[in-house]
Parts: C-alpha cells; structure tokens; sequence
C-alpha cells in the first residue's frame, strides 16, 4: 500500500502516519501537512523511516493541490488517500477557516476521482455532524438526521458540508469511506470536551448528566487505517471503547462538578472563552449535555471489522470504581 495522508503534523494526522509505518503491507506515505518539518515520531530515538516522504503543502491552493495530486502522488503510485486537514480551533472563523475545512476537501476529492493510481479515499468526519434533539434515539445510526440548523458555528457548518461533499462523490469511480468518528479525548486536537475539562471547576446543566461516548487517539488512527484497507464504500460510526456519564468524565479528569442552572452556563462559558481564551463553547455543546447521544458502531464492525478497544487517558489517569477498565463495557455496536 501506498498512502497519501493530509494533515499529518496535527496529532490526529501523525498518529495516522505512525499507525500505517508499523505495518508491513504499507510500501510508502506520503505526508502532507502545513508546517516546513514532518510529523515527530513516537520514539524520539528511533531512526527515520524511508518509507516515509513529508511534503509541507497548502492544501486550500487549488494549483498546489492540483500538483501534488497529478503530480508526486501519481509518479509515486499513490494508491489510497487519508483526509485528516480541518481547521481544529471553534473560535476562528471566516472564509480562510472555510477553504481549510470545505473548499480543500471538495477540490481533493475531485482531483482523486478518475486519478490513474489512486483508488480509495478515506475521509475523518466528526460525530458532532448528527442533530441532537430530545426526541433523537440515544444511539445514534448513520441514517440519524444531519445537523442543518443554520444558526449553528461555523465549526460545525463547516464539517456538515465537508460531509455531504464527500458523501456526493460516493457514486463515482473512487471507493469512499466517510468515517464519523466520536470525539478524540487527546490535547491538540480540537475537541470541546477535552477544553471543558480543563477547568478545575466543570460546570453542567443542573438535573442532567448525559452519557457520552469518547475516542482514543490510537482508536482513531486505527479505524482510517482500518478503513484504507478495506473496500467498503458508504458513511461509518466510529464510536470509541469510553461510554460514561458527563459527571464521571468530570471526575475522572480530577475536576469539581457543579450543577448550575442550564440558562447560566452560556454567559458563564462566554465569560471563560473571553477571559482565559478557552475554545470551549456551551452554545456548541448545549443539546449533548442534556440530550447525550451515543453513536452506534455495528456498521463498522460488520463491513470495515473495526472494534474500538483502547479507553482514553483521562489527564490525571485515575479509574472509577463504577466503571471498570479496559473492555468490560461493550460500546455501541461492539
């Protein structure tokens, strides 16, 4: 296998590009990300691999995009692409924002479809992209609805559209797999739950403790791998092996939990994100904290054979009693 992966300096991406390394039926990746050095490796010590070509590309230049596609990626025989390269911060917006999370996806989908060598494009969606609503199932298929409401961030727009985008090509040449993921619980990575529980205080919606499902980095980057090598073809739920309550992810953090009255949490969080420059935004996260909403994973343990089976690491390490580690809760669709 031949791989081009983008993104590959963000934690998501090098992680991807060390998962496929230890693999031996992986021939070459070819890493593109935005930074001038490639991806560090997992061990500081360990030699380079030559297997491994970095090229430092701006992906949201139709004309770089274009070249590296029909350019490098076809004299290398790229047989596959892994999409990792959306904007991760909630607080920056904008048209740059969006070319990064929109207008890169569908110009390198496009220039895959009908490519001589390449064959397979694997895309990282979010979880986030399903609608919470009160009466939404709490496991969540992927025939669930999308989330369309216009009033939404840009953060969220953005990934809805660069899902659908996607999910319109899957009728052509190119075999797709659109993998949406639950949140990665990791630094770096852009996820809300993981800045929430960077306060010593969380603050939640008095009378709601909702359950939530999390992905570990290493699951993720295992389910693209997965995914590369597989020909299944259609949208997938990646859930991840952690399905807890919001109160117990608290604690497990070493946070103090304080139920607050729902209306309050919006300018109190509004207050953080001004203050202490959190990315944390409650407006974002409103229906999940008092809906919940587990995504179901059986699609993607039946066609793709992925079973998520690494719990994340919960910054001070500690485990609750009432929940047992590692495996003794079958996520969804396990």
């Amino acid at each position: 296998m031949k791989i081009l992966v983008t993104g590959a300096t963000a934690p998501l991406g090098a992680a991807i590009v060390w998962e496929l390394l230890a693999s031996r039926d992986v021939e070459l990746v070819l890493a593109v990300g935005r930074e001038p050095t490639p991806p560090r490796p997992l061990d500081p010590s360990a030699r380079p691999d030559p297997r491994l070509v970095y090229r430092a590309v701006d992906l949201t230049r139709p004309r770089a995009l274009h070249d590296l596609v029909w350019g490098e990626a076809r004299e290398l025989g790229i047989g596959a692409v892994a999409h990792d390269m959306l904007h991760r911060s909630a607080r920056e917006e904008g048209r740059r924002v969006h070319a990064q999370n929109v207008d890169a996806v569908r110009e390198l989908v496009l220039a895959c479809t009908d490519h001589p060598t390449i064959r397979r494009f694997v895309y990282r969606s979010f979880g986030e992209v399903y609608a919470h609503r009160h009466a939404t199932s709490d496991l969540i298929d992927e025939d669930a609805p999308l989330d369309f409401d216009p009033g939404a961030p840009q953060w969220l727009r953005d990934r809805v559209e660069a899902d659908l985008t996607v999910c319109a090509r899957m009728a052509g040449p190119l075999g797709i797999a659109v993998l949406r993921c639950a949140e990665v619980i990791a630094p770096g990575v852009g996820s809300q739950l993981w800045d929430y529980l960077q306060s010593r205080v969380c603050l939640r919606p008095l009378g709601f403790d909702p359950m939530l499902n999390v992905l570990s980095l290493p699951d993720a980057a295992r389910a693209i791998g997965t995914a590369l090598r597989s020909t299944a073809i259609g949208a997938f739920n990646i859930p991840g092996a952690d399905t807890l309550p919001l109160s117990v992810a608290i604690e497990e953090s070493g946070r103090a939990d304080i139920p607050v009255p729902g209306p309050l949490l919006a300018p109190l969080y509004g207050l953080r994100r001004w203050v202490a420059g959190f990315e944390f935004r409650y407006g974002m996260n409103v229906r999940r904290f008092h809906f919940g909403g587990v995504l179901d994973g059986a699609r993607a343990r039946r066609e793709l054979g992925f079973v998520p089976r690494a719990q994340v690491r919960w910054p001070p390490g500690r485990q609750h009693p009432r929940f047992e580690r590692p495996g003794a809760r079958a996520p969804a669709g396990a």
